[in-house]
């Protein structure tokens, strides 16, 4: 897979367990092993002591539409939230003898107020649109608390692409990862 931006590309090979780092503007290419993909854990498997277990995934699938004459199909994955942990115990206050206020003296100070209760989490929703021809996501949407990333990879041509699209270029330094 290669992956285009306008100062840099990304060219992934998992059959050789490497990624190419391509700097267009430095004309560097950085060569990164990657490590076996060890696939996940069948659904029923047991999970590690303590782990919480994991939120229900909602799939709602949203129809086929077009983008840009491509026909897609949408779902949208809705992940709620992890529950909060239950909240820490105050500890207790040794008890104070009580003292008679002698007359011009300040009060005793306070114990302080608790702080305020964090914001309820929000779930992840991600929408995902699938060239029904390619197989391959063209519009993808995550929204979490943190804000709302939109990624869209524009249909293109459907032939083989050119092995070459997935070498370092003629001209470019090799840098040590």
């Amino acid at each position: 897979m290669r992956i285009d931006t306008p100062n840099a590309s990304i060219i992934t090979d998992p059959a050789g367990l490497r990624a190419i780092m391509l700097d267009h503007v430095k004309k560097v290419a950085m060569v990164i092993p990657m490590p076996a993909v060890t696939p996940p854990a069948p659904p029923g498997s047991p999970q590690m002591p303590g782990a919480p277990k994991p939120p229900t995934m909602q799939v709602h699938d949203l129809g086929k539409t077009l983008i840009e004459g491509h026909e897609v199909e949408g779902k949208r994955y809705t992940l709620p939230p992890l529950p909060a942990p239950p909240k820490p115990q105050m500890p207790k206050m040794p008890q104070m003898p009580k003292l008679p206020q002698a007359p011009g003296l300040p009060k005793p100070p306070h114990a302080p107020k608790a702080p305020p209760l964090p914001k309820l989490p929000t779930p992840t929703v991600t929408e995902i649109w699938t060239s029904v021809k390619l197989k391959m996501p063209v519009l993808t949407k995550v929204t979490t608390a943190a804000g709302e990333q939109t990624t869209y990879c524009k249909p293109t041509s459907t032939e083989e692409p050119h092995p070459s699209l997935f070498e370092i270029p003629p001209g470019y330094k090799l840098k040590s990862s």
